[in-house]
């Protein structure tokens, strides 16, 4: 199918697979203005031409870099002058390594990296984080043979807040934006009208609460995208999913992610300076109810509930409020306390089966604390084992989201003794 009419597709929500998923969105290359070519995959790639070869913003991942390479092969055997990181997530910045071979083996430049200042910085910590970071890859999209990449092409050049490229014919404008991440750069081409967003849209609702990532900055994510609107795009390319054409579409998808962020930040501000605790405004806040149904902000990658969390902690801390939180006792001690008074870890377990009958999300959630309480008392119990791969099953089954279908996954696997 033709990509503007599958953009089309997604944006009114009427593809066979149901809401647009940024992890599943995949194709062929497709130019879609005058030397600017769109490859969709995970994490989205565009090249463009010009007189002294191609530039690229984002080059793929580890997994699809030879894929990306082939992919722009096809279009056009220009070299690669320059790529452009949007930002310096693994999916976006591992495809320089074939173009970096292939100008080695022609006797062409080295392709030139540009970035973010806060690139480098980023590739530091992932170095110092390898384990971590693997350990949380593997849990969040299920890959338990994941292995955390040990070197990075750092950038060969950086700007702070704007930079002008100019490569043959072309000039490509950068702005540094913070949102997902603090690396951020958005990269406009005025003669085309053309957006290249990085992940500041990534048709979902927004990644701004990762449960198992560093800080995220919601209010300065819809600040941007408020200026990227004002920009007056034609040609949305995203880091995930599909384009968006057309001027009054892209406004609008710009323009409700912006508010959709606005409000939930408005209302986790407006309870945290009333004094609620996070409990509270966990389960209170909701997005903006006319921006429920739009095909562009579903939680299908991240959620609401987590971008809550996400502001709290960026204004508030990580305590949530409670006393007994600020200096808890081991989780472990604290579950064995509560199975001696309920009547053992088996009695847990036959409250969990009531819960799980009854079904609804509130019960569910009750659920998932109960069995978790029975199993670090009783780790080794099979029913105990088998009973907490059932409670989050069920859960995994029921979460819109990669994070927490991921979690709870995990758990299920772990209850079953398997690497996780």
């Amino acid at each position: 199918m033709d990509l503007v009419d599958l953009a089309d597709q997604y944006w009114r929500g009427a593809t066979n697979e149901g809401s647009p998923n940024p992890m599943a969105a995949s194709g062929h290359l497709s130019e879609v203005a005058n030397g600017v070519a769109f490859l969709p995959s995970f994490g989205n790639c565009t090249a463009i031409d010009t007189d002294e070869g191609l530039v690229m913003v984002d080059t793929g991942s580890q997994l699809n870099a030879t894929r990306v390479f082939d992919a722009v092969r096809a279009w056009s055997k220009k070299p690669l002058h320059t790529a452009i990181f949007s930002h310096g997530h693994i999916d976006h910045v591992f495809g320089v390594d074939p173009f970096d071979e292939e100008a080695a083996r022609e006797g062409w430049p080295r392709p030139h990296v540009l970035a973010h200042a806060n690139v480098a910085p980023r590739f530091d910590r992932y170095l110092l984080t390898r384990g971590f970071n693997e350990v949380i890859n593997r849990r969040q999209f299920a890959l338990p043979t994941l292995h955390w990449p040990d070197t990075f092409r750092y950038p060969d050049e950086t700007y702070d807040d704007e930079h002008t490229l100019c490569v043959g014919e072309r000039t490509i404008f950068l702005r540094h934006e913070k949102g997902e991440t603090d690396d951020a750069t958005v990269s406009w081409l005025a003669e085309e009208r053309v957006l290249c967003s990085g992940d500041l849209f990534v048709w979902s609702s927004p990644n701004a609460g990762n449960p198992q990532k560093v800080q995220r900055y919601p209010l300065e994510w819809a600040n941007a995208l408020r200026r990227m609107a004002a920009l007056e795009p034609e040609i949305l390319l995203p880091g995930h999913g599909l384009p968006i054409f057309g001027a009054a579409r892209v406004a609008q998808a710009l323009g409700e992610t912006a508010e959709f962020l606005e409000d939930l930040v408005a209302q986790t501000l407006a309870m945290m300076n009333a004094g609620a605790r996070l409990s509270e405004v966990l389960h209170q806040v909701r997005p903006p109810a006319h921006l429920e149904g739009r095909a562009y902000l579903q939680p299908i990658y991240d959620e609401p509930e987590f971008i809550v969390h996400n502001v709290w902690r960026l204004y508030g801390g990580w305590w949530d409020g409670n006393p007994a939180h600020l200096k808890p006792a081991p989780e472990r001690r604290l579950a064995e306390e509560l199975c001696e008074l309920s009547g053992g870890p088996a009695r847990l377990g036959e409250r969990c089966e009531t819960l799980l009958e009854a079904g609804d999300d509130e019960a569910l959630r009750l659920a998932g604390h109960l069995i978790e309480m029975a199993w670090l008392c009783a780790p080794e119990d099979p029913a105990i084992q088998a009973l907490r791969q059932r409670v989050f099953r069920t859960r995994a089954e029921q979460a819109t989201s990669t994070m927490a279908r991921g979690v709870f996954s995990w758990a299920v696997r772990e209850s079953r003794g398997e690497e996780v």
